[in-house]
């Protein structure tokens, strides 16, 4: 009797203490659990809080806590994915379709800081003498520590011919300096030569230049009439000039890549989490195609559509890249439009060139590394200041007596290490090709025939 009671008792305390370790192994699996539902609870749980608590909540809407959240989350994923509410879509729709008013500055929020990618050219921002790697400090009086892109962007532009205020530090060590700007329509043309026209002359040594300075609507359309111009004054080679160029337009990327591959070859392809963000944009052996050998001049201020170009046609043997690393800009950001008018930019896929390499957070490397000092790149930017050396001299206040100096030489020594090396490849080739034409007449070294590849 006792042993059945005993045996009764043994089973009742390893089922209960089966049930037990169940309920515990339910806690705790429900705890781990990404639970959609768990969350939206303690979220509304916050908002009312908020609302009740908050010293100052008789001001709030549900609205305004909303769009916070939305924004606070969309920032959190990376620097380019982002929440706009209605006035900021509508400003990201006027980009795409026209001009704006601005200072005309492509920024970046990294690393809890906001920098410069690169002024747009012919724009206050530009003649001003900003640099890319500046750090914008403040805007309006007001810190950007922390502040998002699409906020830096939206309290830069404003009605043209209104002014803001900017905080800039050049360096880890540089000290702040303000400007005042007044706001313009921003108009940009994409290609200019090399004095920084549109004019497009071709020296003795047949080498033509073409600069881009960003890709946008019109920016196949412009390059193609510089190609023209350069091939009807006898250009034979080319420098395609990309540094600085913050990108733009991802179908502009694709059709200046046209111009220089024949049909069918791969240009870029997208890859993310979903089916539809997968794709892969070939040549469409539309146009004409030209096959007279190239270089392509980059730095760490190219980026985006520019990096695009730049590591296909490298990947294709197409062209030589010379210069720097660049910036590392790959990503591809959706625009998803929402019922209320407002609308969610986020980061789908990533951009990889025809060999498969990832450009974002990575950059391209140039096959030939040439380096430039600081004080190298911002005299090429001096040079391109409308008016050139006649505003030299106001340009070069702003930095120290000693550097000043350094710098005016620099300047009027049209010194550009990049460019050099770009052209003495260019000559080599032509020097090779002159030779080879000599041993077989038949031969032709006007472009027609695909070029050799450079490296």
């Amino acid at each position: 009797m006792k042993r059945r009671f005993a045996y009764t008792a043994l089973v009742a305390a390893l089922g209960l203490y089966l049930f037990a370790g169940a309920q515990v192994f339910r806690l705790s699996a429900a705890e781990d659990k990404d639970d959609a539902y768990q969350q939206l609870e303690l979220f509304s749980r916050v908002l009312e809080r908020v609302r009740r608590d908050y010293v100052d909540g008789e001001k709030l809407t549900y609205k305004d806590l909303v769009q916070g959240a939305l924004k606070g989350m969309l920032s959190s994923l990376d620097p380019h994915s982002e929440f706009m509410d209605m006035s900021k879509y509508e400003d990201l729709r006027q980009d795409t379709e026209g001009t704006y008013g601005g200072v005309g500055l492509q920024v970046q929020a990294r690393d809890g800081a906001l920098v410069v990618i690169a002024p747009m050219e012919d724009t206050p921002a530009f003649e001003a003498g900003i640099l890319p790697g500046d750090r914008i400090v403040r805007i309006d009086g007001k810190t950007t520590d922390h502040m998002n892109q699409t906020d830096a962007v939206g309290t830069l532009r404003g009605e043209s011919g209104s002014k803001v205020s900017l905080t800039l530090q050049r360096g880890a060590s540089g000290e702040p300096r303000d400007l005042t700007l007044t706001r313009t329509d921003i108009r940009i043309y994409s290609a200019k030569d090399i004095n920084n026209k549109r004019e497009f002359p071709v020296g003795d040594d047949k080498i033509g230049y073409i600069r881009l300075i960003q890709f946008a609507e019109k920016t196949s359309d412009e390059l193609e009439e510089s190609l023209k111009a350069l091939e009807s004054r006898g250009a034979e080679s080319l420098v395609l000039d990309l540094r600085g160029n913050p990108g733009g337009l991802l179908d502009q990327a694709v059709a200046v890549c046209e111009k220089f591959l024949e049909r069918g070859q791969n240009i870029v392809s997208t890859e993310g989490r979903n089916n539809s963000s997968n794709t892969s944009r070939r040549a469409s052996g539309r146009g004409r195609v030209r096959r007279m050998p190239m270089v392509i001049l980059v730095n760490g201020g190219s980026a985006s559509a520019a990096e695009i170009v730049a590591g296909c046609l490298q990947d294709l043997k197409r062209a030589v890249l010379v210069g720097e690393q660049t910036f590392g800009k790959g990503s591809v950001q959706s625009i998803l439009p929402l019922q209320d008018g407002s609308a969610l930019r986020l980061t789908t896929a990533k951009y990889y060139t025809p060999s498969h390499k990832v450009i974002h957070e990575k950059g391209i490397t140039p096959d030939i590394i040439v380096p430039v000092s600081d004080d190298d790149e911002v005299a090429i930017q001096l040079r391109r200041i409308p008016g050139g050396r006649t505003n030299l001299e106001d340009a070069l206040k702003s930095f120290d007596p000693v550097r000043r100096e350094n710098l005016r030489d620099l300047v009027l020594n049209d010194r550009d290490p990049q460019y050099e090396r770009a052209t003495d490849l260019l000559k080599g080739v032509t020097l090779f090709s002159q030779r080879a034409a000599a041993k077989d007449p038949k031969s032709k070294t006007d472009g027609s025939r695909t070029a050799k590849p450079l490296n």
